[in-house]
């Protein structure tokens, strides 16, 4: 399917097992210019991907047998879907479900009943954020380097995998080491300064970041300053 008469729109994969909201959700995404596949169960979806690969998912977390939850956690253990951009439906809105959806891997969720204009721009903030800009140059501190145009990172030699949040935020700290940003100025200037997002979102990347790095020996530069938010320092003894 062409968007906009002009270029190849983006895949998207629907997994919702309402007929109704998946409908709902498959008629605008289209309507948006989208090229949209849609399943009911988490077991159909894994099949769609295994030939078909998208660029977005969004994933009920509800679903009958395997849920929405457990889905992305099996993708994120995978290699051919850990960077894979994936929105959460769920109509649980407590904290506490919304930061177990995005410790599971999930890159942004949505509460139903939800506005149909409010999905589809969540969309394309997920993918206008899904690669670095290639404008964005690379970065290299403390034997931790980062290289936009590939999505590469790398501790000395060793390849890091990292998802593309957690890149587009180590980018943005690395490239603006020593200082201290709150989560308020990192939700701005990674997240583009989206409402729907809570500061708590960046405190759940940035325990994911520090998850990786510990591996390599590096997650001392990944620093908290108390009541204010987060600096990248190759100074580590400050930590």
């Amino acid at each position: 399917m062409l968007g906009n008469g002009q270029e190849m729109s983006a895949k998207i994969l629907v997994v919702e097992d309402q007929p109704a909201i998946n409908e709902l959700i498959v008629v605008n995404l289209r309507h948006a210019g989208f090229d949209v596949m849609a399943t009911e169960d988490a077991e159909t979806a894994w099949q769609v991907l295994a030939s078909n690969l998208p660029e977005v998912m969004l994933i009920d977390w509800m679903l009958p047998g395997i849920s929405g939850y457990q889905l992305i956690r099996h993708m994120r253990a995978d290699s051919r879907y850990r960077d894979m951009p994936v929105i959460m439906l769920t109509a649980r809105c407590d904290e506490v479900d919304k930061i177990s959806a995005l410790e599971a891997g999930a890159d942004d969720y949505v509460t139903k009943p939800f506005s149909p204009r409010e999905l589809v721009a969540r969309v394309k903030a997920v993918l206008r954020r899904r690669e670095p800009r290639v404008s964005e140059g690379s970065v290299e501190l403390g034997g931790l380097s980062l290289v936009p145009h590939t999505r590469q990172a790398l501790a000395g030699n060793d390849p890091i995998s990292l998802g593309p949040t957690e890149f587009r935020l180590l980018h943005f700290l690395m490239t603006h080491a020593e200082r201290v940003h709150s989560r308020s100025q990192l939700l701005d200037y990674v997240w583009g300064g989206r409402s729907h997002i809570e500061e708590r979102t960046v405190d759940v990347h940035i325990r994911r970041l520090r998850s990786i790095l510990e591996s390599h020996a590096l997650d001392g530069m990944l620093q908290t300053v108390r009541g204010i938010g987060y600096r990248f320092s190759i100074e580590t003894e400050r930590a």
